[in-house]
Parts: structure tokens; sequence; C-alpha cells
């Protein structure tokens, strides 16, 4: 009986601190039918105290879009095959979505041109902590890509761990190179 009735005010506890913690203490408001209205207009802006699962973007520098970008990029490209293997190095310039001179890549040409039509493609946004990926493994390669494209400053990893970074990897593999190991 005793045990019960610890249950009961446990959950009751915790009912009670949720409802503490939702906007209106747990009564349900107008906009608890529809996220963002306050009954004046539709398009009025949510509540400040409203939770959403959307991350805040990174103050430092608003988000690539995807879809084509100007195809400017100076990019370091590292490839490893394992965790002891030796890392193939490329460097990739491109202007105007064309191969610079100075490119050390081993094809420029479709790295620019990948870069240039999908700008987002080397700053991917934060996977979400609910998203599911199969759970698969693709090897041990891992790719480090840093640099800027089109004006805003890249630093990203790739890797073969699961479903999702696999997806990401062959997304990139025209960036990453002849020896990125895509699968």
């Amino acid at each position: 009986m005793r045990k019960q009735l610890s249950h009961a005010a446990l959950v009751l506890m915790a009912v009670a601190g949720l409802a503490a913690c939702s906007p209106g203490g747990g009564t349900p408001s107008p906009s608890a039918t529809s996220p963002g209205s306050t009954g004046a207009s539709a398009t009025a802006t949510p509540s400040p105290d409203t939770e959403t699962k959307t991350p805040a973007p990174s103050p430092s520098a608003a988000p690539a879009t995807s879809g084509p970008g100007q195809g400017n990029a100076e990019l370091a490209i590292m490839v490893k095959p394992s965790a002891t293997g030796t890392p193939a190095n490329f460097t990739l310039v491109c202007v105007d979505g064309v191969p610079a001179a100075e490119s050390q890549h081993p094809d420029a040409a479709a790295a620019c041109l990948a870069v240039k039509n999908n700008a987002a493609l080397l700053s991917p946004a934060p996977r979400p902590t609910d998203q599911a990926c199969t759970m698969q493994y693709g090897g041990p390669q891992e790719a480090t890509v840093t640099g800027v494209v089109d004006g805003r400053p890249v630093e990203t990893t790739f890797t073969l761990r699961d479903g999702c970074e696999i997806a990401a990897w062959n997304a990139a593999k025209d960036v990453l190179g002849s020896t990125g190991g895509a699968v």
C-alpha cells in the first residue's frame, strides 16, 4: 500500500511539474489548438515561451541554403582510409564553379560543379535528435573539409558510421575525391 501511495505521489508531482513548465500553467490556451495563433490572427508570431524542436541558428553565420550557389571555394580536404592509414590531402579552389590552376584534386571539375550546384553540401544542418538512421557500418574512412564556400566558413567531418552519415558522404563524394571510399 505504501509503495502504491509513493508511486501515485511521484506521478502527481511529475504532472504538476510539467504543468508548471508549460505556458499558461498547464491550462489550455487559445493557441494550444493552433500553434503560433493568438486568436487575433493566424499569422501572429509564437510566444517566446513556446517550445520548438528546431535548434537556434548559429550566431556566427547564417546557414547556407541548399540549391545553387556562386561556386567559389577554397578548401582543404583530408580523407583518412582508417585510423592508422595515411591520409590523402587535396586542395580545391573554384571560381564561379570552375577549378582554378592551384587545385590539387583528382576530379576538380566535378568537385567545383558539386559545390556550385549545392551551396549547403559542405554545411549540413545539424541532425535532428529524433531522426532515425539505419544502423549500418560503412567503413573506417573519415573525411575532413575546411575552408570557405561562397564566403561562408566550412569545417565539417564525414564518416560512415550509420545510414545518415553514409548518405551525407555519398552526397559529397565528388568533393571528397576518388579516394573518398564512397559506398
